[in-house]
């Protein structure tokens, strides 16, 4: 097939997902890692989507960001979304492994050591474009979090962005091949993760983020670490009491 023919996509019951877009997201990305949709191939139109898989235009367009985020397709101006050529697994890490919260709580113990030295490493490194593209992820990721929608895109890039802007490609790598498997709320319910201060739980996420990038900004790696340390330590506190209310329902 051309590569400029759209490749229809299988149909997927996706009303077994509680949110829509992780269920076309997921289609989409076993597709890839299954063969149904190669290196190269053209995905449908966002209309073709929206119609193959009876979804909206919103969560076509959330699904291709987080499949951007994760680096399984691009989006080429003009012509159309492609499939890329799959990363290999950094050190044997395998996103398809992250299935449970155990799985995502042990991926944010590992994201600990990695991104808080990362952190430190992009204050001391880090470029005035990139610290403006941080800015931008960021204002984006304010956007999404106080309006009520969806905010794992924004959420990877910023950290995708900062990993970039340690200077060292490894970082960026390993965090990409993993995808939006780092961020939690790709795996679970916000609610869940917000525990008993629903009404709080946005903006607390979005001032941990304001210290990291503050810091980064006026170039102090020690803060910059201390910042990015603390946030991805509350978010593991938060996995681990969802962790431990979903086991105490199940009993």
């Amino acid at each position: 097939m051309s590569p400029m023919t759209a490749t229809p996509l299988p149909p997927v019951p996706l009303k077994r997902h509680r949110n829509l877009a992780q269920g076309v997201v997921a289609h989409l990305s076993d597709s890839i890692r299954a063969g149904s949709l190669k290196p190269g191939d053209k995905l449908p139109t966002e209309s073709e989507i929206m119609r193959q898989l009876g979804v909206s235009r919103t969560v076509v367009r959330e699904a291709i960001s987080h499949l951007q985020a994760s680096s399984l397709v691009e989006t080429r101006h003009g012509i159309g979304t492609f499939v890329l050529e799959p990363a290999p697994a950094p050190m044997g890490l395998d996103p398809a492994t992250v299935v449970t919260m155990r799985d995502v709580l042990a991926l944010l113990e590992l994201r600990i050591s990695l991104e808080t030295e990362a952190a430190g490493l992009a204050a001391n490194r880090r470029s005035e474009e990139q610290l403006a593209q941080l800015r931008s992820a960021l204002d984006s990721f304010h956007e999404c979090a106080r309006a009520g929608r969806e905010t794992v895109g924004p959420d990877m890039q910023f950290h995708l962005l900062l990993a970039q802007a340690s200077g060292n490609r490894y970082f960026h790598d390993i965090l990409g091949h993993l995808g939006t498997n780092i961020i939690p709320r790709a795996r679970l319910n916000s609610a869940r993760l917000a525990h008993d201060d629903p009404a709080h739980y946005p903006e607390r996420v979005i001032h941990e983020h304001e210290d990291i990038y503050n810091a980064i900004a006026r170039r102090d790696p020690d803060s910059a670490r201390a910042a990015m340390r603390t946030h991805l330590s509350n978010s593991r506190e938060r996995l681990r009491r969802a962790q431990e209310d979903a086991e105490t329902r199940e009993k």
